[in-house]
């Protein structure tokens, strides 16, 4: 699913993830809570909060995309339920010929 919202006078499509795999995400990447903090720009309190629950990511929809944005250029890929349950994976980096 993803949620379209307004930013400002942006819309922006937000994916819903989960945090099982936001937590993925930063398992793959290697990444700890005040790495992803540091990227993100999310303060490392509020992403200790958001991933001690469990299901959708919540808070502020802005504080979820800018989350997901950091994983994203990292190089995750979340991939949305598809009836074989969602998932992240690492996206393949093509080098240039």
């Amino acid at each position: 699913m993803i949620r379209k919202v307004l930013v400002g006078c942006l819309k922006l499509s937000i994916p819903k993830v989960s945090i099982r795999q936001i937590k993925a995400a930063r398992a793959l990447l290697a990444w700890s809570q005040s790495h992803l903090a540091e990227k993100s720009g999310v303060s490392e309190p509020t992403i200790k909060r958001l991933e001690s629950a469990d299901g959708d990511l919540g808070g502020r929809v802005g504080t979820a995309g800018a989350i997901t944005a950091a994983l994203e250029a990292a190089g995750v890929e979340f991939i949305p339920e598809n009836g074989g349950g969602a998932g992240v994976r690492l996206v393949k980096k093509v080098s240039p010929k």
